[in-house]
């Protein structure tokens, strides 16, 4: 996608600190941060939203990308959220795993 932040982040034409890259995903820390760990785990991929997302190994890669991001950081409790479509709260339609820590969170949430 021509305009997409994230696919620009993930071909690194907008520079962002990673903080993990694989062969299929990136991950750096939301620039909005919502707790005191914010952190966004995306496919290289342009992929839309959940309701997109068909291929398996993308899958496993992001879900694998939080699991080592979170290790490497020394983070073990933590909140994984995926908003899809806008009126769950998706901004930027390139799907992304929130991984929120730092803090006591509620439930259920907003």
């Amino acid at each position: 996608m021509e305009n997409c932040i994230f696919c620009k982040i993930a071909k690194k034409e907008i520079p962002v600190q990673l903080l993990h890259e694989d062969e299929y995903t990136v991950a750096f820390n939301d620039l909005n941060p919502q707790a005191p760990v914010h952190i966004l785990v995306i496919p290289k991929e342009h992929i839309a939203s959940l309701n997109e997302l068909n291929d398996k190994q993308i899958m496993s890669a992001l879900f694998n990308a939080v699991k080592e991001v979170t290790k490497k950081l020394s983070i073990t409790d933590y909140r994984t959220v995926i908003n899809t479509g806008k009126a769950a709260g998706q901004e930027v339609f390139h799907i992304h795993l929130h991984v929120l820590a730092g803090r006591q969170f509620n439930w259920p949430p907003g």
